[in-house]
């Protein structure tokens, strides 16, 4: 258990934290608390690959967990936008853990023989791009619960925070989950096909 699989069992402790934050009701600034949270926890999926590859040891249960608790986090924010008045719809999420519930499959089919599946650089932009969509979620949650009732108003900056809200933000959110979506898909869909002698090699 060095540094790097401590960070990656801190981002899913991180993970149910951000989820209270979002989703029990009065909790002060929680869609604030939850950015920054979620922030902290995709930083310690950048640290904890750096730190192995730079002598605390890339370990089997890094490499297995590391994934693991990347698509626990992003999956849980998606679930909690569906919960919250359907930010992301339903079947993008759908699609989104599907996909995730298929690959660990794999992965532990894999395990099973003694290999351990890297993930593809297709997929490391999946997640990228799920990454931003989360944030930009979150940003304008916070800007929508958080900070706009602090305005006046009579300020022009809320007028122009409430026009982006109710008009563009919609249109942005849906825009980056069909993208992901679609990533989604095309790596799943890549990484399975690469791995196909897995499954062949069961009939």
């Amino acid at each position: 258990m060095n540094l790097p699989n401590k960070l990656t069992l801190l981002r899913i402790i991180l993970t149910f934290i951000m989820t209270a934050s979002l989703t029990i009701p009065g909790v002060p600034y929680g869609k604030t608390a939850a950015l920054l949270i979620f922030i902290v926890a995709a930083l310690t999926d950048f640290w904890d690959g750096r730190l192995a590859r730079r002598g605390h040891g890339i370990t089997p249960f890094g490499q297995l967990m590391d994934p693991v608790a990347d698509k626990i986090l992003v999956s849980a924010a998606f679930v909690c936008f569906v919960a919250l008045d359907n930010i992301v719809p339903a079947w993008i999420v759908i699609v989104i853990i599907s996909r995730e519930f298929l690959i660990t499959g794999l992965r532990l089919l894999a395990v099973s023989d003694g290999i351990i599946l890297q993930a593809s650089r297709l997929g490391k932009h999946k997640t990228v791009w799920q990454i931003i969509t989360i944030v930009i979620v979150l940003v304008g949650l916070t800007l929508r619960d958080d900070l706009l009732p602090l305005l006046p108003h009579t300020l022009t900056a809320r007028e122009f925070l409430e026009n982006f809200i109710q008009h563009i933000f919609p249109y942005l959110i849906f825009a980056v989950s069909l993208l992901v979506a679609v990533l989604t898909v095309l790596s799943g869909s890549v990484y399975l096909y690469l791995n196909r002698h897995l499954l062949t090699a069961r009939r």
